[in-house]
């Protein structure tokens, strides 16, 4: 039979709580909370009796007053900065997906990661949660000194900062996907390639500039001068209608993020700029509409489901009491599509 949580007239009914699971599984409701609570001391015949009556009634658990009761709130906090961005969202997504199939839940700040107090604040609000580890999406430095500074020694993972050697940290190796991409525009026979970069203090930006400078020195060929740019479609449309008076310059450009890519290819369709015929153009990031770009855009795409899932797996270990530091790295992938061609000029 089923058992009808009873309220006043007129009133909607009451949610159910522990003692109705209790009463419908015909146990007590201290079975109720070691079932919740993943105690191995109760049967199995016990434990599904429970969690049927649990499912009948849609009962869901306290989770403020399972933490009260058993010190442990289940929560990985996340302090990240531009959520905005697509890699970052996409961070977000795999770990709230990683972290939901561990049996935690992720709960997220969004900080800018130019102020130093806006990342104090974040910090300061997960803390106030009880998060049991944390993990930092940290393109910027500051983000990162500051999380460590105020962390009162969490489990920590970051994201992004592979510089850093005293953290567990998982990234993707923007500084092999950039010397892939240049290679590629390389291998098509571009001898003078420009770089459009990212932001100044993002660290993938940093090694995304280095990657194609090395590159271009491990093959003897000229290394331009970055141009300036950040994640934008807008920059890269401003940066496009500059380049476009500099095309006898230049056959190939590697650009920083597919972002850009779309602006700078919208500029160069309005000055008369044909892409990949008067020059060819290597992207990062794959967006999920790179293949519809105009050209399907070539470029360089990161797992970020991966990077979730693996800086999740790390965070656990470390919870389990893993303590030599490990430091991982996903290789991205070229995805050769139509931006690319042999170049039609001599330079």
């Amino acid at each position: 039979s089923r058992l009808v949580c009873m309220s006043k007239p007129n009133e909607a009914p009451r949610a159910a709580n522990m003692y109705d699971v209790a009463r419908l599984a015909g146990v007590s409701h201290q079975t109720v909370s070691r079932v919740i609570n993943e105690n191995a001391s109760v049967s199995e015949v016990t434990r599904e009796k429970v969690q049927a009556a649990m499912a009948q009634l849609n009962y869901r658990p306290n989770r403020a007053a399972r933490s009260l009761a058993t010190a442990r709130t289940k929560l990985l906090g996340v302090l990240a900065s531009d959520t905005g961005q697509f890699g970052p969202a996409s961070l977000m997504h795999a770990i709230e997906h990683s972290a939901r199939e561990a049996g935690y839940f992720a709960v997220a700040s969004s900080v800018d990661g130019q102020s130093r107090d806006s990342i104090a604040e974040g910090m300061t609000q997960l803390l106030e949660l009880g998060v049991e580890a944390l993990i930092v999406i940290a393109p910027q430095e500051a983000v990162l000194d500051v999380a460590k500074s105020l962390s009162m020694n969490l489990p920590m993972v970051t994201i992004d900062s592979s510089n850093r050697m005293d953290v567990f940290t998982v990234a993707v190796d923007n500084y092999s996907g950039a010397r892939l991409a240049v290679r590629h525009l390389i291998e098509a026979g571009h001898k003078q390639i420009l770089h459009v970069r990212g932001p100044i203090g993002w660290v993938e930006a940093e090694a995304r500039v280095k990657g194609y400078r090395d590159e271009l020195e491990a093959h003897g060929l000229k290394v331009h001068d970055v141009v300036q740019g950040d994640w934008s479609s807008q920059t890269g449309w401003i940066v496009g209608q500059q380049l476009a008076k500099r095309i006898n310059e230049f056959t190939g450009i590697f650009v920083a993020n597919d972002h850009m890519v779309l602006g700078l290819l919208h500029a160069f369709k309005d000055a008369g700029i044909s892409v990949p015929v008067d020059v060819s153009v290597v992207g990062f990031d794959d967006l999920p509409d790179a293949a519809h770009f105009a050209p399907p855009l070539t470029t360089i795409r990161q797992n970020f489901h991966e990077v979730g899932r693996r800086a999740v797996a790390l965070l656990l270990d470390e919870l389990t009491g893993v303590e030599s530091i490990r430091h991982e790295q996903i290789v991205p992938q070229l995805v050769k599509r139509d931006s690319v061609a042999a170049p039609s000029r001599n330079l």
